[in-house]
């Protein structure tokens, strides 16, 4: 398969899997251009691994976790609202507002926790390739959900969050 190919079938994935972890849409496509630009330039590499999408989708969880300098980083950190108070919305868009909530509680986690979250509930991953996603053991990766569902269970209302265990 050529990059090309690779490209223009796997791109709405990535972009959606890079929007769950951003939790914004220009960021995602930031993150989702710098990938693939770096995928291209080591395709001969990437074309050999035994999943090419899965190669790519761990550059894109990487470059997501270490992307701490330059504009995106900056934008992100002057939006941020980390010391906003969680309120629990009463009107009849509820629905928008608890995903509202869910999205303003997923920025505040650390990267790390938050892409162990991407991974096993949007990927739906077993442990051990999220810890391998994430360059790390599997009680590792544990940690950072559980961390972060339980960071999340304080932070919002009880019944937004469940704990499913695996």
């Amino acid at each position: 398969m050529t990059y090309e190919e690779f490209a223009a079938t796997r791109l709405a994935s990535f972009a959606r899997y890079a929007v769950m972890l951003t939790g914004d849409a220009h960021s995602a496509q930031d993150l989702v251009q710098e990938t693939m630009v770096r995928a291209q330039l080591h395709w001969r590499k990437v074309s050999r691994a035994e999943s090419p999408e899965g190669y790519v989708k761990r550059m894109m969880v990487n470059l997501y976790i270490d992307w701490r300098r330059g504009p995106w980083w900056r934008r992100v950190l002057l939006r941020s609202d980390a010391g906003a108070e969680v309120r629990v919305p009463v009107d009849l868009a509820e629905g928008a507002a608890d995903r509202d909530l869910v999205w303003q509680a997923l920025a505040r986690l650390p990267r790390q926790q938050r892409a162990a979250l991407v991974l096993r509930f949007y990927e739906d991953l077993p442990d051990a390739e999220i810890a391998e996603a994430l360059g790390c053991t599997v009680g590792t990766a544990r940690g950072y959900i559980s961390k972060a569902l339980a960071t999340l269970r304080t932070r919002m209302n009880p019944g937004l969050v469940s704990g499913g265990s695996r």
